[in-house]
């Protein structure tokens, strides 16, 4: 089959595609022909020689993907040869075929192209994780997206919305605030031209903050969150450290987490995809959350695919066609 993998760290020019054995499914896992596999910050990171994999991932990169089943490992009892499906793969999903554990992996959402579904498992999960389970969201709550036109905010905004909540979303262009509106955010601010603290603590400040910046954007964050907020830390675009006031900490009585979803236990995995596919599913079809797929590039053009997505252009999700 063909593959990716960092050839060399660093850039997009760095990947290749290789042939690599087909994997063997194991016990309790799902052998998947993939169609497509999302593009995923942490594939940039890994790209860079930064990730940690998870004891036993594969070196092919690829987090998310969508396909048809093809073998059962022992003990498989929830699929079938055949099934049209989507997981959440610790690593491998770059790839023509990827061995999944069967509780990573649900039923493709009806309504959606099987290629556009790959956009969906990883951003999904992260959003009920990190929203709605550690940020314990309820509804008529606000919540601030960064990041509000990457996968992973496109979806936050809808999702929040489908349950009663309102949104506030950070874009860095008119273009890009536009797009966050038009997926359904309340209020969207140019943080190249605008403070977003000021803005939102004008507003009447947020309960929850995903937040993707970390670093420069700490304070600024603590300044936009409620009495009794929730800050959720998902990425750090924005630097690793900054200062702590913890004065505004205490008075404020805040609470900061920060989370990550690919080093996490297979059985936290099971959890989270279990309420993934709960909640996340009828609303996919009820048709109030869609797919924001922006690109899609056959999996022989990776390095395109990721400079695309290095570049900061696209609105909504970037994949890779696995099919030929």
């Amino acid at each position: 089959m063909q593959a990716v993998v960092v050839g060399i760290p660093g850039g997009p020019e760095g990947l290749e595609v290789q042939a690599r054995e087909i994997p063997r499914p194991g016990e309790y896992e799902v052998l998947i022909r993939v169609a497509a596999a999302g593009l995923n910050r942490t594939d940039v990171i890994q790209r860079g020689g930064r990730a940690n994999l998870p004891e036993g991932a594969t070196d092919i990169l690829g987090l998310e993907v969508s396909g048809t089943v093809e073998q059962l490992g022992s003990g498989v009892c929830g699929f079938a040869v055949g099934d049209e499906v989507v997981a959440l793969t610790d690593s491998g999903g770059y790839a023509q075929y990827v061995a999944v554990p069967e509780a990573q992996v649900a039923p493709a959402p009806q309504g959606l192209g099987l290629v556009e579904a790959a956009g969906i498992p990883e951003v999904a999960a992260t959003v009920v994780l990190n929203i709605l389970i550690n940020g314990r969201y309820r509804e008529g709550e606000t919540v601030l997206i960064h990041g509000g036109t990457g996968g992973i905010g496109a979806f936050a905004i809808q999702l929040v919305k489908a349950l009663g909540g309102t949104v506030y979303a950070t874009a860095g262009s008119a273009e890009k605030c536009a797009q966050a509106m038009a997926w359904g955010a309340d209020i969207a601010i140019n943080y190249r031209e605008e403070n977003f603290d000021e803005r939102v603590q004008h507003l009447g400040g947020a309960d929850i903050i995903l937040d993707t910046v970390a670093g420069s954007y700490l304070q600024r964050n603590l300044t936009a969150l409620k009495s009794g907020g929730r800050m959720i830390t998902i990425g750090k675009q924005g630097g690793a450290s900054d200062t702590l006031d913890f004065s505004m900490l205490m008075k404020k009585k805040l609470t900061l987490i920060g989370s990550l979803l690919r080093d996490r236990t297979p059985a936290e995995k099971a959890r989270i995809m279990e309420e993934t596919t709960r909640i996340v599913w009828p609303l996919l079809a009820d048709g109030k959350i869609k797919t924001t797929t922006d690109r899609v590039f056959p999996l022989s053009e990776v390095v395109a695919a990721h400079t695309y997505f290095d570049s900061g252009r696209h609105l909504g999700k970037v994949l890779l066609d696995c099919r030929s």
